[in-house]
């Protein structure tokens, strides 16, 4: 039974279509996204393998047009001819203005052709290159998170056919919905797409660079969307404390803690007695962003140590455990809290710790910086604070204690 062929109209092609792909016979399909966007692509086999070639957007090239190209394309393939490889040796060809090349640059079928990999495989070469100087696994899990989450319609493209309508394709859905991501997700092609030309995988321009290019194709992304994490004036942080040492759990004295030691909530949630040294907290690199930490713990930090039980536990067990000995949610410390009427979240008290130090004390800034585990300076610099100022950040972080907890002395 013959293949249907040359199913679809031109009233079809630009009428109300589902996203998908949808077929005109004989290996062209008009692939539509979310966003409504509309491209020809051509799939054929070739020594074996499946491939996609990109024909253009419906905006350029008509029904007629892509019908022709496909037509070309097949004959090729036929041949034993890579259509693809045909195309960008015909561009190479012409950019140079030279005849005859295009003979040599074609592969024929006794000759090996390297062919270019998915856009998904470069990306996870890149990752696989670059995550060695990246600060911790979110950072690669993030970068994985975009590509699957986001570009998945074109995530199995040869990274040779990456076009800006197939960049536009899947940054449109996501441009003024989700600006963050969206911007994070141009990035990342674009470095993955220079990438790809450096590795020689393709040529030309990229496809996902903002300037001069997609700035044309789409408008500035709003302001950042999600905003700051919610913090208390310091101002309102003894009256918290007081109103927390009158509540009972294990989430109010992991939120007690995160608030002296000025924590972020992972730390706190994953800590152990086994971390627990005197008077001094210790994280292993894994425990942070790829570099171990130590942070002095203040009289209070202590006391709320010796309230959930001090050295009668395990060295492995939880600090702040559930009844079961498993971890505290994520959610646990922002019920307590909501149930208090505070509306602040527990990492943004390291903002309300910093806007205390720098209003309130004369403390150095790389001191107060490095309370809240930030890196300080460059290589060279941290070089020179190995000792990572300890004496200096206890003297701090007891302050700090002393203003939280100075109600304490009023009562």
């Amino acid at each position: 039974m013959a293949t249907t062929i040359n199913r679809l109209t031109d009233r079809m092609v630009r009428a109300a279509l589902a996203p998908g792909m949808h077929s005109d016979g004989a290996g062209l399909y008009l692939q539509v996204v979310a966003s409504g966007a509309r491209t020809w692509i051509y799939r054929f086999m070739i020594a074996g393998r499946a491939r996609s070639m990109g024909l253009g957007s419906l905006r350029d090239v008509t029904l007629g047009q892509a019908r022709e190209a496909r037509d070309d394309a097949r004959r090729l393939a036929k041949s034993g001819l890579d259509p693809i490889r045909h195309r960008k040796a015909r561009a190479m060809s012409a950019s140079r203005n030279t005849r005859g090349r295009l003979e040599q640059a074609v592969p024929t079928p006794s000759m090996p052709t390297v062919t270019a990999p998915s856009l998904l495989i470069c990306w996870k070469d890149y990752v696989a290159a670059q995550e060695g100087a990246w600060r911790g696994a979110k950072t690669k899990d993030s970068w994985m998170r975009s590509i699957e989450n986001h570009a998945a319609v074109i995530k199995h493209r040869p990274v040779d056919e990456i076009d800006v309508e197939a960049v536009i394709a899947v940054l449109e859905p996501l441009w003024m919905t989700k600006a963050e991501s969206a911007g994070k997700l141009r990035d990342r092609l674009e470095r993955v797409l220079d990438y790809a030309r450096v590795k020689q995988y393709r040529s030309g321009d990229n496809p996902a660079v903002w300037k001069s290019n997609l700035s044309h194709l789409l408008p500035p992304r709003p302001k950042l969307q999600r905003g700051h994490m919610r913090a208390l004036p310091y101002s309102k942080i003894p009256q918290l404390m007081r109103e927390l040492a009158d509540k009972e759990g294990m989430a109010v004295r992991a939120l007690e803690f995160t608030i002296l030691t000025i924590a972020r909530e992972a730390m706190t949630l994953e800590a152990t007695w086994a971390e627990i040294h005197d008077d001094l907290w210790t994280l292993e690199a894994s425990r942070m962003k790829k570099r171990a930490f130590r942070q002095p713990l203040s009289s209070g930090a202590l006391g709320v140590l010796n309230r959930v039980g001090g050295r009668t536990v395990c060295p492995n067990d939880l600090l702040f455990p559930t009844p079961l000995g498993g971890l505290l949610s994520n959610a646990a410390m922002d019920k307590v809290l909501k149930d208090l009427g505070a509306d602040a979240t527990p990492h943004g008290m390291r903002s309300s710790f910093r806007d205390w130090a720098g209003d309130e004390t004369d403390f150095a800034r790389e001191t107060i910086e490095e309370c809240l585990a930030h890196q300080v300076g460059d290589e060279t610099e941290r070089a020179y604070r190995r000792s990572d100022s300890l004496r200096k950040r206890r003297a701090v972080l007891e302050r700090w204690a002393g203003f939280c907890l100075d109600w304490r002395s009023k009562d």
